[in-house]
């Protein structure tokens, strides 16, 4: 009897790469990414097997390609499936889809294994890439915007953060797009999830060094995402 990772390797190599390259991914194997100037698009596969079923997912990830080549990391992309805190935006596959958590497939053996495949693969492609296209379509209007889409007064200029996001950056959390004064608050604006525990930790301490500085313009610090989508505030008096 054909085992479940003998039948997940054909659906790799047989369905799902071909499958991914038709929706103009270009990859193979593991990691695809679709043509873009400006940005890499990305979408990984990540299994988790088992001794008798294969389960997989897709990592979601958008990296500017300036942000990339200024790390300096090693690879000629990015793996969509590592972190590496230089990401505009990154995501489970399953955080975008109706349930808006974690979803796993699986290959099993039996008539119909191939319908998690395919039920993949639809994801992806009414989920997962239209998803990337929008934020990426909203990043690069952020790099097109006035002043580098600056809305209030800049605290700190990018060679200026240089220091925190490399502390960011050791921690493995996305660094600080920019850093803002507006309303009596520092807003910090980076590529983070409010469901990612270690980035609220990793941001509390930089939110702390904040303001232990005594700046009288502000006394809280204000985390956004990319979408100018509150986060979190500092100190947190809730």
């Amino acid at each position: 009897m054909t085992t479940a990772h003998e039948l997940h390797a054909r659906g790799l190599r047989e369905h799902l790469a071909p499958a991914l390259r038709a929706l103009g991914l270009t990859g193979w194997r593991r990691t695809f990414a679709l043509p873009d100037g400006t940005h890499w698009v990305l979408v990984g596969l990540a299994e988790r097997p088992a001794a008798d079923r294969v389960s997989f997912t897709f990592d979601l990830s958008l990296v500017r390609r300036a942000a990339w080549s200024a790390a300096g990391l090693p690879g000629h992309r990015p793996d969509p499936r590592v972190r590496y805190g230089v990401e505009t935006w990154r995501a489970r596959i399953g955080e975008v889809l109706p349930v808006g958590e974690d979803v796993w497939w699986e290959v099993l053996p039996g008539p119909r294994w191939q319908l998690p495949l395919d039920d993949a693969v639809a994801a992806v492609r009414h989920y997962g890439l239209p998803e990337l296209r929008r934020r990426a379509g909203a990043d690069l209007a952020l790099l097109a915007g006035p002043a580098g889409g600056l809305t209030g007064e800049a605290y700190l200029l990018p060679a200026e953060l240089e220091r925190v996001n490399a502390a960011l950056l050791t921690a493995a959390v996305a660094r600080v797009r920019r850093a803002e004064l507006t309303d009596g608050a520092l807003v910090l604006t980076g590529a983070w999830t409010r469901g990612d525990a270690v980035a609220r930790t990793v941001l509390a301490g930089v939110a702390e060094g904040f303001l232990s500085a005594g700046d009288e313009r502000f006394d809280t610090v204000r985390c956004r995402d990319t979408l100018d989508r509150e986060l979190w505030t500092f100190p947190d008096r809730s």
